[in-house]
């Protein structure tokens, strides 16, 4: 199993900053990508962003420009770090991890952007 503890939600406001922290710990493969997805109120989950084991990023169309994704590889952790907020970024975020056989997902950190 892989546990995945998230931190760094909240309330901000419009134009604001946030940045979301999630450790992986237990077995940990040595190849897996990480990343974060997230869910508003009545909408489908998306992928925000994802990184490889090698570096590799991709993001959301609508989140380029303005959210960094990064990784510490020894600290098994990833970081969203989340510029420019605006209301249509609130919602659930939820860490992911997914190696070639395994995936799992953390309990999710609210994102509420608002005046």
């Amino acid at each position: 199993q892989v546990q995945l503890v998230e931190s760094g939600g909240g309330l901000v406001q419009p134009g604001g900053s946030l940045r979301l922290s999630c450790t992986a710990s237990g077995s940990i493969d040595s190849i897996y990508t990480m990343g974060w997805s997230r869910q508003a109120p009545g909408k489908q989950r998306e992928s925000v962003a994802t990184i490889t084991s090698v570096g590799r990023i991709n993001y959301v169309d609508s989140v380029k420009g303005r959210f960094t994704l990064s990784r510490d590889n020894a600290k098994n952790t990833v970081y969203l770090q989340m510029n420019s907020l605006n209301p249509a970024d609130t919602a659930v975020y939820y860490c992911n991890y997914f190696s070639l056989r395994r995936s799992f997902w953390g309990q999710g950190t609210q994102v509420t952007v608002s005046s």
